[in-house]
Order: C-alpha cells, then structure tokens, then sequence
C-alpha cells in the first residue's frame, strides 16, 4: 500500500484508460459531415453551371483543419494504445485524405470553369469515402 501511495505521488493520480472510439467517431462524423455539405455546395454549382468560388475553397480548408486535428489524434491514439492495425495502410489512407483537398483546390482555382466545381465535388466524395474506409480500418469499437 505505501509503494501505492509513493507511486501515486510521483506519477500524480491514476486515471483510468481514455475511451478513444468517444474522441475518435465525433471527429470521423465531422469530417464525413463536412465533406458531405460542401460535395453538395460544389454539386449545386455544377447544376447551376457555376465555377467554385473563394468560400468553397475557404469550406475546404476548414474540412481540412479538421483532418489535420484527426491525424494528430490518430498519432495520439497509436503512440499511446496497441493497436490492429496495419500502419502502412492506416498512414497511407491519413495522407491521402490530407493531399485529396488541396491538390484539387489548385485545380479548381486554376480551372476557371463548371468544371472546377466538378473536381472539388469530385475531391470532397473522395475525402468523405476514405473518411469511411479510415473508420473501417481503425475497428474502434
């Protein structure tokens, strides 16, 4: 009992393990929620005909705010747990997501036509499905 106590003084009190899948599927079903409304917002502008504008690519990069906060707990997660996981596979689909938005934001801003709007919405999809596959690869349960 005294090792106990002299432990707990050094290390601080114990806290119980920290339920990941409770801070993991809130931020997977933001980002799956964000891609979905601005694939909406790029599909509205294809419909209408419309090339992407400032706000969109302003919508993105708050989409992709939220996938950097994601990797940063993901690295949090796997630094900290033993997990299943293929790295390779896990990282790779987290890079992924991270280079899909940006690459077409360059592509949309440069390409001045409906069409931009077609690769944004095309980006967003993307985005949003490796969201899901990162989320069936991860198996929090």
């Amino acid at each position: 009992m005294v090792v106990r106590d002299a432990r707990a003084l050094v290390n601080g009190p114990a806290i119980g393990p920290v339920g990941w899948g409770l801070v993991i599927l809130p931020v997977a079903l933001l980002v799956g929620a964000l891609c979905v409304a601005l694939a909406a917002w790029a599909a509205w502008f294809v419909a209408a005909d419309r090339a992407v504008v400032l706000r969109q690519l302003w919508g993105g990069a708050v989409v992709e705010a939220v996938l950097v906060v994601q990797g940063v707990i993901a690295a949090a997660v796997l630094a900290t747990k033993d997990h299943d996981v293929d790295a390779a596979l896990f990282w790779g689909y987290v890079v992924v997501q991270l280079i899909v938005l940006p690459i077409a934001a360059a592509w949309a801003f440069a390409e001045r036509t409906r069409w931009s709007s077609v690769v944004l919405l095309v980006a967003a999809l993307t985005t949003g499905f490796l969201e899901y596959r990162l989320w069936q690869i991860w198996g929090v349960s």
